[in-house]
């Protein structure tokens, strides 16, 4: 099964993200749903947003205080699917 690995990530507006993954998968991912709401009112302190960061323990997205994103619903948004048809995928091509 195919983990979506984030290769690389950089803030490039604020709440907006530019992801690459290791499949070649890119694209801009609006994190601004989030913002203000919990644990993401840290983005609006200084400039935190922009201390994006791929993390060495799990592989996320995440900014300091160890706060991070659901990588796979980047992935998927990015790539235009649903989490469910992305999970479908990898379940039928284990079995091919």
């Amino acid at each position: 099964m195919f983990l979506a690995q984030v290769k690389s990530v950089k803030a490039i507006e604020k709440y907006k993200l530019n992801v690459q993954f290791i499949d070649g998968t890119a694209g801009i991912y609006d994190a601004g749903h989030l913002a203000g709401k919990g644990v993401f009112k840290a983005w609006d302190t200084g400039n935190n947003f922009d201390n994006v960061f791929i993390s060495p323990d799990s592989g996320a997205i995440s900014w300091p205080g160890d706060l991070d994103i659901d990588t796979l619903k980047v992935y998927t948004a990015i790539k235009g699917i649903s989490t469910d048809e992305y999970l479908n995928m990898q379940h039928h091509a284990t079995y091919l």
